[in-house]
C-alpha cells in the first residue's frame, strides 16, 4: 500500500470585524461612497463650468472643459474601474441638462450659443474618451 498523501490544511477565514462585517462588505460601502462622492462632484463640476464657460468665453470654456475631463479622469483613476468615469459623468450631465432647460420665465444658465454646445458635447466626448482608456494595473507590492 502506498501512504497518503499528506492533508493540506484548510485557508483560514479572516475573523470578523467588531461590527460583525466581513471586509469584502466594508470595502463594497466604501466603493458606493466613492462614487456617491463623484456624482455630487460631478454635479458641482456642471454646475461651476455652466456658469463659467459662459462668463470667460474662450478661457471659461477652456478651464470648463480641462475641469470636467479631471473630474472624470480622477474618477477613473480613484476608483480603477471605468464606473468611477460613470458615476461623475451622471452627476454632470444631470446638472448641465438641468440648467440648460431653464424655468418658465425664459431665463436660464445657457444662453444659447457655440459655447454652450462644445461645453454639452465636449463633456460628454471626454467622459466617452475617459470610459474607453486602460486600466492601470495595480503595482505588486
Amino acid at each position: 500500500m502506498s501512504p497518503k498523501p499528506p492533508a493540506t490544511p484548510a485557508k483560514p477565514t479572516p475573523p470578523p470585524t467588531p461590527t460583525g462585517r466581513t471586509a469584502s462588505t466594508v470595502s463594497r460601502n466604501a466603493r458606493f461612497a466613492w462614487y456617491a462622492g463623484l456624482a455630487v462632484l460631478g454635479a458641482l463640476v456642471g454646475i461651476a463650468g455652466a456658469l463659467v464657460q459662459a462668463a470667460w468665453l474662450p478661457g471659461g470654456l477652456i478651464l470648463a472643459l480641462l475641469a470636467t475631463a479631471a473630474l472624470f479622469y480622477g474618477g477613473l483613476r480613484a476608483t480603477e474601474n471605468q464606473v468611477g468615469v460613470v458615476a461623475g459623468a451622471v452627476g454632470w450631465l444631470v446638472a448641465v441638462i438641468l440648467l440648460s432647460l431653464g424655468r418658465p420665465e425664459g431665463d436660464g444658465a445657457f444662453g444659447g450659443g457655440v459655447g454652450e454646445l462644445l461645453f454639452l458635447f465636449g463633456g460628454m466626448a471626454i467622459a466617452v474618451m475617459c470610459t474607453t482608456l486602460a486600466r492601470v494595473p495595480r503595482p505588486i507590492p
